[in-house]
């Protein structure tokens, strides 16, 4: 297994091509230069000692030796080392409503991916904290465990829909019972954060506030959506909008924001009610119930890296360059005797 730390550098192996092109341009005006001032078998008497060879050897060791001070540059990462790391930081659940009533369109472009825009600028603002990621409806589901690794967590939450929970509804009751779970440490800071329009179709949330509440953990809530409510739209695999969901009567079916429902939840476990209309607001108040938030060390765990190996190319590109030094454009001797080119005629 290997990485590469900055791959821009491979950029710099453009100049390989342009330094070639300069050297046969240098070659084609050297002979023709010679050749105005004498032909070439007069040549030869005058300079016996020139080489036709060296010159080629030496352009390709300095090729080779800017080829490995690029390698070197984009830092190859080969293997992997296991060592110990401590972080401090806060562990959080995202809790995300995935219910039907999460496609409506009352905030752009719906409340789905809004709710996708507003957990990931969050999970921009995390330092060292673990995150982990609930979807819920009518039950819930777990989407991601605890991890420090935020592109992963980015991914998953990009991936989530309304489809994947079967069962309609909004049970806040389950989704704060398995955040809840998802805390395996037992001394560490614990927040959950919940976004939902705040339609609770399930049993209420009172017993799973409770033990949100003596387990320590604290619920910001969010609420996405607006009091004025929206059509819930039905769309085919292309994204059309093919009809409006509709109830028994055969009426469209309006769903609103219930921001009493979330303010409740958040003030019980003394945390805060934040509208999930503006994302650098919602961030912005986020942050600040963050830093209010005592951090906490995470037990030592072993996280793997690769190692550099820029070293070995920046090695042999030395020497390569300290080989070209003592290359010079005269024949070289015992070379000369071998007669390889067959230069010398019987």
């Amino acid at each position: 297994m290997f990485e590469l730390e900055t791959p821009l550098y491979f950029y710099l192996a453009a100049l390989i091509p342009v330094i070639v092109a300069l050297f046969l341009f240098q070659l084609f005006w050297k002979r023709k230069k010679q050749a105005a001032f004498a032909d070439a078998e007069l040549f030869q008497k005058l300079s016996p000692e020139r080489s036709t060879f060296k010159p080629v050897l030496k352009l390709v060791v300095l090729l080779l030796a800017l080829f490995c001070l690029i390698i070197a540059l984009v830092n190859p990462k080969m293997g992997t080392k296991m060592e110990t790391v401590k972080r401090q930081g806060i562990d959080i659940v995202f809790a995300i409503d995935i219910s039907k009533s999460m496609l409506a369109e009352d905030v752009a472009p719906n409340r789905m991916e809004k709710t996708k825009q507003l957990v990931s600028q969050i999970i921009n603002q995390l330092g060292n904290d673990r995150v982990g990621i609930v979807g819920y409806a009518g039950s819930a589901y777990p989407v991601l465990p605890m991890t420090t690794d935020y592109s992963i967590a980015k991914m998953y939450l990009q991936s989530m829909n309304t489809n994947m929970v079967s069962s309609q509804g909004t049970a806040f009751n389950d989704a704060i019972k398995l955040s809840v779970d998802y805390f395996d440490i037992k001394d560490t800071s614990k927040l959950i954060i919940l976004v939902s329009d705040g339609e609770d179709h399930g049993d209420g949330a009172e017993e799973a506030i409770e033990m949100a509440k003596e387990k320590g953990v604290r619920i910001i809530t969010i609420g996405v959506g607006t009091e004025k409510g929206a059509l819930i739209p039905l769309k085919d695999d292309r994204g059309t909008i093919t009809a409006y969901k509709k109830d028994q009567n055969g009426e469209n079916v309006i769903t609103k924001l219930y921001p009493d429902v979330l303010k409740n939840i958040a003030t019980k476990t003394n945390s805060k009610f934040i509208y999930g209309v503006a994302t650098k607001e919602v961030v912005e108040e986020v942050k600040k119930a963050l830093n209010k938030i005592e951090k906490s060390e995470f037990e030592s765990q072993q996280i793997a890296d690769y190692e550099s190996q820029y070293q070995w190319f920046l090695g042999l590109a030395l020497f390569l360059l300290f080989i070209d030094l003592f290359l010079l454009e005269k024949k070289t001797n015992w070379i000369q005797k071998l007669n390889l080119f067959n230069e010398k005629k019987s």
